[in-house]
């Protein structure tokens, strides 16, 4: 391949990443989730900027310099970086699979993408806050270039850690206990470069170091950070190399779900069979897993901070947050877009008569057993004292039998299919129906429960949450007939809007 070829593929590769949104069928009815996306981006950056003002006026006074502080915590913001990813970057195999029926060769196709991933805009997002920042701590110490020194040493570092991310992303993809390791690593790391002996801290202080040759344009400085990204972008190249195959047929995937029967659900008939169906989606389709994934971890932090530390014991309002939050999150995740996986075969679903009713009840009913896992996890606050048995059998009746019902009212509205392949961000693309429901049913049971709790005290409370929650469980055939009657009523209005976004 001669120069010229290489530098067209490239642009060409470039320009169909950015227009790469457009293309989707469902563009212009998801011009309002747009908006809210920009504004959300203008949200966060304006806030960054703030932080990072702020945390020059906090840190200005201390044993350290200001600087020193920020680049000392080097490893929580490369953490907390580290997790956001998870739901915005794919991997360059899922971006590769559409050009491999081009004579394009796979080599250039992976440095490509890999080259981009670590060049892509998300890695100067970090900037809002370090400019500020920067503005005012650096210079009076190291002058502009210093400050040049600073920013270009912090975006360096953010492409490092976008590469480990890839690392471990795609071994995630593969198999979801690969999420171990980087949790111990992280948590290794932090415990004994930080909290295992306050007078060495040498992770503290060797991050320090290492900026500050940045700010000194020091070559050593430079050479760490090129020694790091070197080795994680020649792995990740043959990691990737090896998980495209795997991407396109899903092979891995496949064999696992075929070797899971469930033979114990076929005596529940046509609901046991569906209720395979929603188990093998969260066991095989990406957008489903990641859900399921992604609302499990926010209930195992939460539970744990609420247990096990005392930054939530002065605030009544944020305990009533988490009670609830940890059994709606999931129900509101995977809800707000209830049918849409089905849009993929809602013609094979219509033919034959109440087949969506049954579709229905299997999901009611997967709903109430995935509540198990939040209960188990109300266990540690429950043990430490946080809050009591009664409080957490309540959120989980009012869950099942008010707030589930709530979400399910989408079942009638939902129209757009969900591509299964596809990263969480990409496939959700909530309308703004959806948006509005998930909202309502995320923050209305806390504030009912609030109010509940200031008049009557906690364990009135409860009860009336418990009461409320079992008339709508037991009640749940009424209520899930009456959706599926409206939406057969809207069938054809919603079947066509299922093929248009396929």
């Amino acid at each position: 391949m001669d120069i010229p070829y290489i530098r067209l593929l490239y642009k060409e590769i470039s320009r169909n990443q950015r227009i790469q949104a457009r293309r989707h069928p469902m563009f212009e009815k998801n011009m309002v989730m747009k908006i809210l996306t920009y504004i959300f981006i203008a949200f966060w950056s304006a806030y960054l900027i703030f932080l990072g003002v702020l945390a020059h006026v906090l840190f200005s006074d201390t044993a350290y310099e200001s600087f020193d502080w920020i680049d000392g915590g080097m490893v929580w913001f490369l953490l907390i970086d580290f997790l956001a990813r998870f739901a915005m970057q794919e991997t360059p195999a899922q971006n590769v699979k559409q050009y491999k029926l081009l004579n394009i060769p796979t080599g250039f196709l992976l440095n490509t993408f890999l080259l981009r991933m670590g060049l892509h805009p998300y890695n100067l997002f970090g900037a809002f806050f370090f400019i500020p920042f920067g503005l005012l701590a650096i210079p009076q110490f190291y002058g502009l270039g210093g400050l040049c020194g600073f920013l270009l040493g912090w975006w360096v570092m953010f492409i490092v850690n976008s590469y480990w991310y890839l690392l471990w992303r795609t071994l995630i993809n593969r198999n979801i206990l690969y999420i171990i390791a980087p949790l111990l690593i992280y948590a290794g790391v932090i415990y004994f470069g930080i909290f295992y002996d306050d007078n060495a801290q040498w992770l503290f202080l060797a991050t320090i170091h290492l900026m500050r040759g940045f700010c000194l344009w020091n070559p050593l400085s430079w050479l760490i950070a090129i020694g790091m990204a070197i080795p994680l972008y020649i792995i990740n190249y043959h990691l990737q190399k090896s998980a495209i195959y795997v991407e396109i047929a899903k092979t891995d995937m496949v064999k696992q779900v075929k070797t899971n029967n469930m033979l114990f659900l076929d005596k529940f008939g046509v609901i046991g069979e569906y209720l395979k169906l929603e188990i093998k989606s969260v066991m095989r389709n990406l957008v489903v897993r990641k859900q399921f994934i992604y609302g499990t971890l926010c209930m195992l932090m939460l539970c744990v901070l609420f247990s096990f530390t005392d930054v939530y014991d002065d605030m009544p309002f944020m305990r009533i947050f988490i009670c609830i939050y940890c059994f709606t999150c999931i129900g509101c995740m995977t809800l707000s877009s209830v049918m849409c996986a089905e849009g993929n075969y809602i013609d094979g679903l219509m033919v034959r008569k109440e087949t969506v009713l049954l579709l229905l009840k299997a999901k009611y009913y997967f709903q109430c057993l995935i509540l198990i896992v939040p209960l188990l996890f109300s266990i540690m606050p429950v043990v430490e004292g946080k809050i009591n048995l009664l409080a957490s059998l309540g959120c989980l009746l009012f869950t099942s039998g008010v707030v589930l019902p709530f979400m399910f009212q989408l079942a009638v509205y939902n129209d757009s299919t969900i591509h299964l392949n596809e990263k969480l961000t990409k496939a959700g693309r909530d309308t703004k129906i959806q948006m509005i429901m998930s909202g309502a049913a995320l923050f209305f049971p806390m504030l009912i429960m609030y109010i509940l709790v200031s008049l009557f005290g906690n364990d009135t409370a409860a009860v009336v949450m418990l009461s409320v929650g079992i008339v709508g469980t037991v009640l749940h055939p009424l209520w899930l007939r009456n959706i599926y009657n409206r939406f057969m009523q809207r069938r054809y209005a919603n079947m066509d809007g299922f093929r248009n976004s396929r």
